[in-house]
Protein backbone atom coordinates (compact mmCIF):
# COMPACT_ATOMS: atom_id res chain seq x y z
CA UNK A 1 0.00 0.00 0.00
CA UNK A 2 2.76 2.50 1.32
CA UNK A 3 4.53 1.23 -2.30
CA UNK A 4 1.15 2.39 -4.37
CA UNK A 5 0.99 5.90 -2.37
CA UNK A 6 5.01 6.84 -3.24
CA UNK A 7 4.49 6.00 -7.27
CA UNK A 8 0.37 7.92 -6.81
CA UNK A 9 2.75 11.11 -5.54
CA UNK A 10 5.64 10.10 -7.33
CA UNK A 11 4.10 10.74 -11.20
CA UNK A 12 2.60 14.19 -12.34
CA UNK A 13 -0.80 14.44 -13.28
CA UNK A 14 -1.83 15.05 -16.66
CA UNK A 15 -2.12 18.39 -17.58
CA UNK A 16 -6.35 18.38 -18.79
CA UNK A 17 -7.28 20.25 -22.28
CA UNK A 18 -7.84 23.38 -20.65
CA UNK A 19 -4.93 24.06 -19.46
CA UNK A 20 -3.10 22.62 -22.61
CA UNK A 21 -4.88 25.17 -24.47
CA UNK A 22 -3.58 27.97 -22.26
CA UNK A 23 -0.30 27.04 -22.29
CA UNK A 24 -0.39 26.83 -26.22
CA UNK A 25 -1.86 30.15 -26.46
CA UNK A 26 0.57 31.95 -24.01
CA UNK A 27 3.85 30.06 -26.58
CA UNK A 28 2.03 31.81 -29.31
CA UNK A 29 1.73 34.94 -27.67
CA UNK A 30 5.35 34.90 -26.63
CA UNK A 31 6.44 35.27 -30.30
CA UNK A 32 4.48 38.37 -30.97
CA UNK A 33 4.30 40.20 -27.54
CA UNK A 34 7.79 39.80 -25.98
CA UNK A 35 6.82 39.76 -22.68
CA UNK A 36 10.85 40.00 -21.10
CA UNK A 37 11.00 42.82 -23.22
CA UNK A 38 7.83 44.44 -21.44
CA UNK A 39 9.56 43.72 -18.53
CA UNK A 40 12.80 45.66 -19.05
CA UNK A 41 11.22 48.36 -20.07
CA UNK A 42 9.23 48.79 -17.10
CA UNK A 43 12.41 48.01 -14.95
CA UNK A 44 11.34 44.84 -13.04
CA UNK A 45 13.59 43.17 -11.96
CA UNK A 46 14.39 40.63 -8.99
CA UNK A 47 12.44 41.94 -6.09
CA UNK A 48 10.24 44.29 -7.53
CA UNK A 49 7.12 44.91 -6.26
CA UNK A 50 4.46 44.74 -9.27
CA UNK A 51 0.59 44.74 -10.26
CA UNK A 52 -0.33 43.04 -13.18
CA UNK A 53 -4.02 45.51 -13.50
CA UNK A 54 -6.88 43.60 -15.27
CA UNK A 55 -5.27 40.45 -15.52
CA UNK A 56 -7.35 38.26 -17.12
CA UNK A 57 -5.77 34.75 -17.39
CA UNK A 58 -2.35 35.53 -15.79
CA UNK A 59 -0.35 35.33 -18.75
CA UNK A 60 1.81 38.62 -17.96
CA UNK A 61 0.88 37.78 -14.02
CA UNK A 62 3.05 34.39 -14.16
CA UNK A 63 5.98 36.03 -16.27
CA UNK A 64 6.10 39.01 -13.77
CA UNK A 65 6.67 36.20 -11.15
CA UNK A 66 9.11 34.54 -12.75
CA UNK A 67 10.92 37.87 -13.05
CA UNK A 68 10.48 39.24 -8.90
CA UNK A 69 11.02 35.88 -7.69
CA UNK A 70 10.20 34.72 -4.11
CA UNK A 71 11.03 37.56 -2.94
CA UNK A 72 8.87 40.26 -4.88
CA UNK A 73 5.78 40.68 -5.15
CA UNK A 74 2.89 40.42 -7.99
CA UNK A 75 -1.02 41.67 -7.32
CA UNK A 76 -3.11 39.76 -10.05
CA UNK A 77 -5.66 42.32 -9.92
CA UNK A 78 -9.30 41.78 -11.94
CA UNK A 79 -13.22 42.54 -11.23
CA UNK A 80 -13.93 38.77 -12.57
CA UNK A 81 -13.45 36.40 -9.67
CA UNK A 82 -13.53 33.79 -12.03
CA UNK A 83 -10.85 34.51 -13.48
CA UNK A 84 -9.01 35.34 -10.43
CA UNK A 85 -9.79 31.65 -9.28
CA UNK A 86 -8.04 30.18 -12.04
CA UNK A 87 -5.09 32.65 -11.46
CA UNK A 88 -4.93 31.87 -7.68
CA UNK A 89 -5.20 28.16 -8.14
CA UNK A 90 -2.68 28.10 -10.65
CA UNK A 91 -0.07 30.00 -8.40
CA UNK A 92 -1.06 27.28 -5.71
CA UNK A 93 -0.08 24.41 -8.04
CA UNK A 94 3.39 25.67 -9.39
CA UNK A 95 3.88 26.51 -5.69
CA UNK A 96 4.12 30.34 -6.78
CA UNK A 97 3.62 31.96 -3.32
CA UNK A 98 4.74 35.66 -4.89
CA UNK A 99 1.18 35.91 -6.91
CA UNK A 100 -1.46 37.64 -5.06
CA UNK A 101 -4.74 37.65 -6.56
CA UNK A 102 -6.71 40.60 -5.82
CA UNK A 103 -10.64 41.09 -6.81
CA UNK A 104 -10.40 45.17 -7.66
CA UNK A 105 -13.97 47.31 -8.68
CA UNK A 106 -14.55 49.51 -11.47
CA UNK A 107 -12.82 52.85 -10.02
CA UNK A 108 -10.36 50.66 -7.82
CA UNK A 109 -8.18 48.11 -8.35
CA UNK A 110 -7.29 47.66 -4.33
CA UNK A 111 -3.51 47.87 -4.14
CA UNK A 112 -1.73 48.75 -1.59
CA UNK A 113 -0.84 52.59 -1.39
CA UNK A 114 2.77 53.58 -1.96
CA UNK A 115 4.34 50.16 -2.38
CA UNK A 116 4.49 49.28 -5.81
CA UNK A 117 7.70 50.00 -8.07
CA UNK A 118 5.11 49.32 -11.14
CA UNK A 119 1.93 48.77 -12.47
CA UNK A 120 1.47 47.16 -15.93
CA UNK A 121 -2.33 47.38 -17.64
CA UNK A 122 -2.66 44.73 -20.55
CA UNK A 123 -5.79 44.95 -23.31
CA UNK A 124 -7.82 46.15 -20.47
CA UNK A 125 -7.41 50.47 -20.24
CA UNK A 126 -10.34 50.37 -23.26
CA UNK A 127 -12.12 48.78 -20.58
CA UNK A 128 -12.21 51.04 -17.80
CA UNK A 129 -15.28 53.31 -17.57
CA UNK A 130 -13.96 54.78 -14.66
CA UNK A 131 -10.41 55.88 -16.33
CA UNK A 132 -9.85 59.08 -13.88
CA UNK A 133 -10.50 56.99 -10.64
CA UNK A 134 -8.56 53.96 -11.60
CA UNK A 135 -5.63 55.78 -12.59
CA UNK A 136 -5.63 58.19 -9.53
CA UNK A 137 -5.75 54.70 -7.51
CA UNK A 138 -3.14 53.31 -9.37
CA UNK A 139 -0.91 56.99 -8.71
CA UNK A 140 -1.68 56.20 -4.86
CA UNK A 141 -0.31 52.32 -5.25
CA UNK A 142 2.58 53.31 -6.79
CA UNK A 143 5.82 54.89 -5.31
CA UNK A 144 7.49 57.78 -6.17
CA UNK A 145 9.20 57.70 -9.35
CA UNK A 146 7.34 54.20 -10.35
CA UNK A 147 6.07 53.27 -13.41
CA UNK A 148 3.23 52.61 -15.26
CA UNK A 149 2.73 50.64 -18.81
CA UNK A 150 -0.40 50.16 -20.73
CA UNK A 151 -0.72 48.09 -23.75
CA UNK A 152 -3.69 48.30 -25.67
CA UNK A 153 -5.31 47.94 -29.54
CA UNK A 154 -4.25 51.12 -31.47
CA UNK A 155 -7.04 52.71 -33.58
CA UNK A 156 -7.50 56.32 -34.52
CA UNK A 157 -8.95 59.25 -32.45
CA UNK A 158 -11.95 61.14 -32.93
CA UNK A 159 -14.37 59.03 -31.79
CA UNK A 160 -16.83 58.68 -28.61
CA UNK A 161 -15.90 57.13 -25.65
CA UNK A 162 -18.18 54.71 -25.36
CA UNK A 163 -17.16 53.71 -29.32
CA UNK A 164 -13.97 52.46 -27.90
CA UNK A 165 -15.39 50.26 -25.02
CA UNK A 166 -17.53 48.48 -27.66
CA UNK A 167 -14.58 47.59 -30.11
CA UNK A 168 -12.05 46.97 -27.46
CA UNK A 169 -9.67 49.61 -28.93
CA UNK A 170 -8.13 53.00 -27.60
CA UNK A 171 -6.39 55.75 -29.57
CA UNK A 172 -2.73 56.13 -28.31
CA UNK A 173 -3.48 59.91 -27.60
CA UNK A 174 -6.26 59.52 -25.67
CA UNK A 175 -4.22 57.54 -22.72
CA UNK A 176 -1.45 60.53 -23.42
CA UNK A 177 -4.14 62.65 -22.39
CA UNK A 178 -5.69 60.96 -19.33
CA UNK A 179 -2.96 60.09 -17.55
CA UNK A 180 -1.30 63.65 -18.16
CA UNK A 181 -4.42 64.47 -16.12
CA UNK A 182 -4.25 62.30 -13.44
CA UNK A 183 -0.45 63.53 -12.85
CA UNK A 184 1.32 61.10 -14.48
CA UNK A 185 5.05 62.21 -16.88
CA UNK A 186 5.34 60.30 -19.69
CA UNK A 187 8.69 58.55 -20.20
CA UNK A 188 8.59 57.20 -23.70
CA UNK A 189 6.58 55.94 -26.39
CA UNK A 190 7.89 52.17 -26.51
CA UNK A 191 8.02 49.77 -29.45
CA UNK A 192 4.62 48.27 -30.06
CA UNK A 193 3.31 44.94 -31.43
CA UNK A 194 1.74 43.38 -33.98
CA UNK A 195 -0.51 40.03 -34.04
CA UNK A 196 1.02 37.89 -36.69
CA UNK A 197 -1.68 37.30 -39.76
CA UNK A 198 -4.52 39.48 -37.86
CA UNK A 199 -4.90 43.27 -37.98
CA UNK A 200 -4.63 43.97 -33.90
CA UNK A 201 -2.14 46.54 -33.15
CA UNK A 202 -0.47 47.60 -29.95
CA UNK A 203 0.70 50.33 -28.47
CA UNK A 204 2.98 50.58 -25.32
CA UNK A 205 2.84 53.76 -23.24
CA UNK A 206 5.41 54.15 -20.69
CA UNK A 207 4.47 56.24 -18.10
CA UNK A 208 5.90 57.65 -14.59
CA UNK A 209 4.51 58.62 -11.14
CA UNK A 210 6.88 61.75 -10.45
CA UNK A 211 9.15 62.12 -7.64
CA UNK A 212 7.40 64.89 -6.03
CA UNK A 213 4.10 65.51 -5.52
CA UNK A 214 2.93 67.96 -8.37
CA UNK A 215 2.78 71.74 -6.90
CA UNK A 216 5.29 70.94 -3.98
CA UNK A 217 8.24 71.75 -3.58
CA UNK A 218 11.00 68.58 -2.70
CA UNK A 219 11.14 69.83 0.79
CA UNK A 220 7.56 69.53 1.13
CA UNK A 221 4.88 67.78 2.37
CA UNK A 222 2.00 65.60 0.73
CA UNK A 223 -1.25 65.76 2.54
CA UNK A 224 -2.62 62.03 3.48
CA UNK A 225 -4.96 60.85 0.63
CA UNK A 226 -8.46 59.37 0.67
CA UNK A 227 -7.92 55.93 -0.39
CA UNK A 228 -10.04 53.44 1.12
CA UNK A 229 -8.37 49.95 2.19
CA UNK A 230 -7.78 47.16 -0.68
CA UNK A 231 -10.62 45.63 -1.66
CA UNK A 232 -11.19 41.79 -0.84
CA UNK A 233 -7.51 39.47 -1.22
CA UNK A 234 -8.97 36.67 -3.37
CA UNK A 235 -5.86 34.38 -2.59
CA UNK A 236 -1.93 34.45 -1.90
CA UNK A 237 -1.22 31.58 -3.48
CA UNK A 238 -3.60 29.20 -2.33
CA UNK A 239 -6.45 27.46 -4.25
CA UNK A 240 -9.64 29.13 -4.21
CA UNK A 241 -13.13 27.52 -3.20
Amino acid sequence: MAALLLAAVAVPWPARPEEESVEKKWAERDAWQHPAEVMDALGVKLGSVVADVGCGDGYFTFHLASRVGPGGKVYAEDVDIKVLGKVSARAFKEGVTQIEAVEGVKDDPGLPDGALDAVLVVDAYHEMEKFDAMLAAIDRALKPGGELGIIDRKTEPGQPRTSYLEHHRIPPELVREDAARNGFELLRDAPGFKVPDKSREYFFLIFRKPLTPQGLKPQGFRTTGTARLPTRIVGTGSAVD
